[in-house]
């Protein structure tokens, strides 16, 4: 769910360059595109008075998630759970707490211990309905973004009686991604017409229609979504639909034009871009290197997707890309993921054969309709 990919191969990303320290105060380490406003800074002057306040604490730590979200900046990440340090680590924590901390775990891919504080939430018997709908939406997409759609499905059917057009949307996702991709594009389209100005369902869309090969839809359901609210999931999502088409001219413009440019997520596509014009910018690249190094010491083992782009993308290493696919494919399992563990399989030839073998088994087995995986029906399948 919405809502976000060879390195040498004598070092491994983490050893790739020693850490930036600024000489001085002056230094600018990293513009950002937003500054808290009056009512967040009155928050946090109350919270730092007295942190147990959960009322503020929640609106802080929500706050801190969604511009996460919107800007792809991981610090908001550290903000929203140190606002929520009086409840982090309670069994018997409220659960406006529970949810919020299980939307950090998530967002730092630490899925299991995220799905295991749902689940705990879920087995609560006074919960209120709203966090109930709220959790089992979360809980959903846990397991849709690991395609366990089955165990999706289920929680999407319990959402219904709460939140009849989420669950649908839901739905009808996880039939998009079993099978039936024409029929769920149908509904999502109808859902759509209700919803005209919701910028995520129209995601949900545009991505629909990639899966579809729709290269009319797809290209304008995004932009739609992008004028409703400019995240930095779907200008990039956007971007990867060009720089799959060689028009990295047009995705470099469209990066360009982001109030969150220098998001890495961002950045990682401007410097393909670059690479596709042929026309590298070895300081783009080095801090590009440097920030997926720095992610790695955050969080070790869980920007594999990323890392594997930049080695099959930029530095041109398909086996080390291969390697890191495989162990992004073990972690999260959206089609995205699957276009760049066939991408990075193809790109490492002989070696890559058994990935493909197994991969074109397992997604015929779940029912997945994509048009960029078009190659192993071809390959083989019977």
């Amino acid at each position: 769910m919405k809502r976000l990919t060879a390195l040498l191969l004598w070092l491994p990303l983490v050893a790739a360059a020693a850490p930036w320290v600024p000489r001085s105060d002056a230094d600018v380490v990293q513009r950002l595109p937003y500054r808290p406003d009056a009512a967040e800074r009155a928050r946090r002057d109350a919270l730092a008075r007295d942190p147990a306040q959960l009322p503020l604490a929640a609106a802080a730590a929500r706050q801190a998630l969604e511009r996460a979200r919107v800007h792809g900046d991981p610090r908001e990440l550290g903000v929203a759970e140190a606002v929520l340090a009086p409840w982090w680590a309670r069994v018997d924590a409220p659960a406006e707490a529970v949810l919020l901390r299980a939307r950090v775990l998530q967002a730092r891919h630490d899925f299991d211990l995220a799905a295991a504080q749902l689940r705990s939430l879920l087995a609560r018997e006074d919960l209120a309905p709203a966090e109930r709908a709220q959790a089992l939406l979360d809980a959903a997409a846990l397991h849709q973004l690991r395609a366990e759609l089955p165990e999706a499905r289920a929680l999407c059917a319990q959402l219904q009686p709460l939140a009849p057009q989420p669950a649908a949307a839901c739905l009808a996702e996880l039939d998009s991604l079993g099978g039936q991709a024409r029929a769920a594009a149908q509904v999502l389209a109808q859902l759509g017409g209700a919803r005209a100005r919701d910028p995520g369902l129209a995601l949900v869309r545009a991505e629909l229609a990639e899966r579809l090969g729709d290269d009319a839809q797809a290209p304008a359901l995004y932009r739609l979504s992008l004028a409703g609210e400019d995240t930095v999931y779907t200008r990039a999502a956007l971007a990867d639909w060009l720089l799959a088409r060689k028009r990295a001219a047009e995705a470099l413009a469209l990066l360009a034009r982001s109030p969150d440019a220098e998001a890495d997520a961002l950045l990682l596509r401007r410097v393909i871009a670059l690479e596709q014009l042929g026309r590298r910018d070895t300081g783009l690249v080095a801090t590009l290197r440097e920030r997926l190094a720095a992610g790695e010491r955050r969080e070790p083992g869980r920007h594999a997707r990323e890392q594997a782009r930049f080695a099959l993308d930029v530095d041109g290493q398909p086996r080390e890309a291969l390697r890191l696919a495989q162990k992004n494919w073990q972690l999260q399992r959206e089609p995205v993921d699957a276009v760049l563990l066939m991408r990075a399989a193809q790109a490492a030839g002989a070696e890559g054969q058994p990935v493909l073998a197994s991969l074109a088994r397992e997604l015929r087995a779940k029912g997945w309709q994509d048009a960029r995986l078009a190659a192993l029906d071809r390959s083989f399948l019977p």
